[in-house]
């Protein structure tokens, strides 16, 4: 009876801009930059088209800064830009994502059983300049998990990486050694899941907490009781992995189907914001 609630897609940090959220619900999901060319996956900044008009994601941004190339000093541009790769994380189509972050997101993730569910949350800006936020975007159901890492025997390795050719991290493996040799967890998916058409749900209020000078971005009070979040802290700057005590089928009652859903019920009227 688990939700894992992980923080993806491109941002600030990555593309330098959030991709949109347009005035009638719909938005764009684009996938982080990948940190090197060393990648099978075939789609680009040039090639990876907005759900929204006829833009694709080298659209909105000039340059990027792909780590680690020259500890992140050298930055992309121009037709060198589009044909650089994405992380497709998590790849919807295949239903799988990858993760080796060691901030909760391993740990968390590798725990996760049969049945219980993946969200995925990433920041979308309105037009106009308006207030960006963290809002769930989709998820899938679980139907394993699985741990490879440097550790792990090199026929089990690479047997597990060819297990998963749609999955961002065992494209960017070469001859079965891991990118950074870093663990990772391979979620595989099973439906009910998928990207949601339309309407995200916001997760993020942003206001000056009391005892800070500046306002930051936190979890919803409402969200975190009614997704019963029990680790990931409420502080969203750096998109934490979220843990909610709540089961698969009581989530997706929660949320809706993707493909199916309507809009979700909001859980309270926007707080009113600290510019």
């Amino acid at each position: 009876m688990t939700v894992v609630l992980a923080g993806v897609g491109a941002d600030s940090t990555n593309v330098g801009a959030l991709a949109p959220l347009y005035d009638d619900g719909r938005f764009e999901y684009v996938p982080i930059p990948e940190k090197t060319r060393e990648t099978t996956e075939s789609e680009t900044l040039g090639s990876w088209d907005l759900r929204v008009g006829d833009g694709v994601a080298a659209d909105l941004t000039t340059r990027i800064t792909p780590q680690p190339i020259h500890d992140g000093a050298e930055s992309v541009a121009g037709d060198a830009l589009e044909s650089w790769p994405l992380h497709r994380d998590p790849n919807f189509e295949a239903l799988t994502y990858g993760e080796h972050r060691t901030s909760g997101y391993v740990s968390r993730l590798r725990a996760l059983e049969p049945g219980d569910v993946v969200g995925f949350y990433a920041g979308l800006r309105r037009p106009g300049g308006d207030r960006a936020h963290r809002y769930l975007i989709g998820y899938f159901t679980v139907d394993r998990a699985v741990v490879v890492g440097p550790e792990t025997p090199p026929a089990e390795r690479q047997a597990i990486l060819d297990a998963h050719p749609e999955n961002a991290h065992a494209k960017r493996a070469r001859d079965g050694d891991l990118y950074l040799d870093k663990p990772v967890v391979i979620v595989d998916g099973r439906e009910p899941g998928g990207l949601f058409e339309r309407d995200p749900i916001r997760l993020s209020d942003y206001y000056v907490r009391e005892g800070n000078e500046r306002p930051q971005y936190y979890l919803r009070d409402e969200i975190e009781s009614a997704w019963n979040v029990r680790a990931g802290g409420a502080n969203m700057m750096f998109k934490p992995a979220y843990r909610c005590a709540l089961s698969g089928s009581a989530f997706r009652d929660l949320v809706g189907i993707p493909g199916e859903r309507s809009a979700a019920p909001d859980p309270s009227p926007e707080r009113s914001e600290t510019p």
